[in-house]
């Protein structure tokens, strides 16, 4: 019984196909995020693109708008801390605010755990006014669970 040649390539075609669908799909959902800061550095080639940005929710900023679900709010970088929880200070003190970019989200609801404080990563774009037209939002649950401290 002889093998024809046809089977190799189909069986060949099958696999190449196959080998390009895992491929693909695994390039597209390996995004990472930038923090704010890295954002602020690459402002300039990053416009227009679609981006992950990590960052902690800016109090005072909020504006949710239920009627057309619109979210507009600011996120600033989220500070480094220790290993007690408390956030390291930085060697050199800048006198300047930290850089911070504004978010609007339109058509999408509010994430559940949205809140002043609260650790998000939003997907969108980087507009020419340093705006982020974001398609999603996403918050993040506290990485550290502390239990209640008796008195």
């Amino acid at each position: 019984m002889r093998i024809r040649p046809r089977f190799f390539i189909g069986v060949g075609l099958i696999a190449v196909a196959i080998g390009y669908l895992i491929f693909s799909a695994i390039r597209t959902t390996s995004e990472y995020y930038l923090t704010v800061p890295e954002v602020a550095a690459r402002q300039s080639e990053l416009g227009g693109q679609a981006l992950r940005v990590a960052g902690r929710v800016k109090a005072g900023t909020i504006n949710w708008e239920p009627n057309t679900l619109t979210l507009k709010f600011e996120i600033v970088p989220i500070p480094d801390v220790g290993a007690d929880g408390a956030p390291i200070k930085p060697v050199a003190v800048v006198a300047s605010d930290p850089v911070s970019f504004r978010v609007v989200s339109a058509g999408e609801p509010k994430p559940d755990m949205f809140a002043p404080g609260r650790d998000v990563i939003v997907e969108g774009k980087l507009g020419a006014d340093g705006a982020i037209a974001a398609s999603q939002v996403m918050t993040s649950c506290p990485s550290k669970y502390r239990p209640k401290q008796s008195q």
